[in-house]
This record gives structure tokens, sequence and C-alpha cells, in this order.
């Protein structure tokens, strides 16, 4: 029992209280796995549906896969500060609880709309979190909870309002940056006519629809995600933050121009990878070389801050080499 106590991360407050008062660590952990497994079943109807949005090739949402895992990464990365925390019920929670799911039922059968359903899921968990675990732990957990929001579909009537001037500026560029790969030998002509670009390649004509799986909005999404996640895991300073959030909406652009110049290109040797599931897959690849852009920011951003132990440091690292 001592040796435990002394180790504040290896249980939570909750089973060492439990413990302590001469019960099993199941009575504590028990009811909490029924009310997980509750709540899932309560919104298993969103779950199914998102996963269907994410796997499908015309939604190419399939970063919400991805977000749960960064979410449950960062409560885990904060570990300690949850085996610190005072895990005590508050009872207001329950009114966040009721009014996600309450709004869950009626944007099912009222006004069916698949993303105030997922939002509605959100504020659900954030009372639930509150109610079972107390506001010290929701403090922690508000973060990754909020997170959750990323992997959400946003609705069609959103998207058709955002997503045309994405997908001019898809085209433009998509045959911009055509262009200029095809110039040494010219070994293929490019043409764009509204939202249509049309390669030329030996004579045989490829036409290529930039249509609104290929507007940008979708990865403007998931590269604000993924930013967000390197914001949270790598940087010091709020600034430094905001920063690498605010560089995610034109990485994701120049990204996505990328991807409407490869997918034209692969159409000249097949015709099936301008369509179906090359749209999510290329456009997860290019999540890679975001994700060393962003890595690559933050190592600049560190490099503009002297911390003040900084240089006390490379001051002993310097006298050391000179004893040598």
């Amino acid at each position: 029992m001592s040796s435990t106590a002394s180790n504040p991360t290896s249980l939570a407050p909750a089973v060492r209280a439990s413990s302590a008062a001469g019960n099993p660590a199941w009575k504590v952990w028990v009811p909490i796995a029924v009310i997980g497994v509750a709540f899932l079943a309560l919104f298993f109807r969103f779950f199914a549906k998102q996963g269907q949005h994410s796997w499908g090739a015309l939604d190419d949402w399939g970063h919400s896969f991805v977000i749960p895992l960064i979410s449950g990464f960062m409560l885990w990365k904060q570990r300690p500060a949850l085996a610190a925390a005072n895990f005590q019920p508050f009872w207001p929670g329950v009114a966040p609880l009721v009014l996600g799911i309450w709004c869950y039922f009626f944007f099912v059968v009222g006004v069916s709309n698949h993303m105030f359903q997922g939002a509605s899921m959100v504020l659900a968990l954030a009372g639930l979190t509150m109610l079972v675990f107390g506001l010290d732990v929701f403090r922690i957990a508000f973060l990754p909870i909020a997170y959750l929001l990323f992997g959400i579909t946003i609705s069609e009537q959103v998207m058709i309002k955002i997503t045309f001037e994405l997908q001019v500026l898809a085209t433009h560029g998509g045959w911009l940056l055509l262009k200029i790969i095809s110039l040494p030998g010219n070994w293929f002509l490019v043409e764009q006519a509204g939202n249509t670009l049309e390669v030329t390649y030996k004579g045989r004509s490829i036409p290529l629809n930039v249509a609104e799986a290929c507007s940008g909005m979708r990865m403007v999404i998931a590269f604000i995600a993924l930013a967000g996640a390197v914001a949270i895991f790598s940087c010091k300073h709020w600034w430094q933050r905001v920063a690498v959030v605010a560089l995610a909406v034109p990485v994701a652009l120049i990204m996505n121009v990328i991807r409407v110049a490869v997918l034209a290109i692969g159409s000249i040797y097949d015709a099936n990878l301008a369509a179906g599931n090359a749209h999510m897959l290329i456009g997860t690849l290019l999540l890679i070389p975001g994700l060393f852009l962003f890595m690559g920011t933050v190592w600049c951003l560190e490099r503009m801050v002297v911390e003040p132990g900084d240089e006390a440091k490379a001051a002993s690292k310097s006298s050391a080499k000179g004893a040598k």
C-alpha cells in the first residue's frame, strides 16, 4: 500500500481512495466502463454515420479516424496531472449532458443534421466528464474533448457556400503547376475551362473535373487539425501555437493544388487514378509533408526565443569543451 501511494502516477486518485477504503479497483472502473459503453450505444448512430463519411470515397474525411487517437494521446500526456486531480462529481454537469442529449435527438428526429449531431455528442461528453469526474479533470480534458470537433463532417449547406471559391483556386493553381511541370520538353499540354482541366498527351485528351471533393475544404479541416496537434504538443508559447495554426490554411491550399496536379499526371497513365479512392489516398499522404513543414516551422520558432536557462547551458557547454 505504501509503495502504491508513493507513486501518484500509478493509479487514479479515485482508485487509490477506493483501495485505501478496502474496496477493490473494479468497483470504480466497472461503473466507469458501463457509463462509457452506454455513451457509445446512445450515440452509435452518429458514430456509424461518421464512419461511412470517413470511409466513403466521395466524402474524403479519412482524417476522422485519427482524431480520437490524437485526443487520447493528449490525455495520456496529461496522466500525471490526471493522477493528481481531485475526482469529485460536479452535479451541474448534468445540464450540458442533458442539453447535449436533447439536441442530439432533435437533430436526428426533428431537423436532421449530422454536423450538429456531432457537436451535440461532444457537448454531452463534456457534461458527462464534469458530472462523473469533476471540474479538475474537465479542465485537463477540455482540449482533448474539444479537439474531437475536427473529426465531424461539415454539413453540405456549409460546404456548398465555401467550396466554390476553393474549387476555382484549386483548378487554376493546378493548371499553373501543370504548366510549369510540362515546360521541360513540353511533353503534355494542359488547358483550363471553368473547373475542368484537360490534359492532352500523345494526341489523347484526358478531362479532369475538379469537383467539390477536390475543392480542398476537407484538406483545410484536416490540416488545421494536424497543425493544432503539432501546436499543442510541440510549442511552448501561445504565439507559437497561433503561428502554426495560422499556417494550416495556406499549407492546405498549396497541398491541394499539388494533389490536383498529381491526379492529372496520374490520369495520363491510368484514368482510374483521377477517380474513386485516389482523392482520399493522395490527400492523406500529403499530410506527411505537411507534418514535416509544421515541425520545421516549430523548429524555426523555437530558435527565435531564448529561454532563461539557455545562455547558462550554452556557457557551461563551451566551458566544458575548453577544459577538454
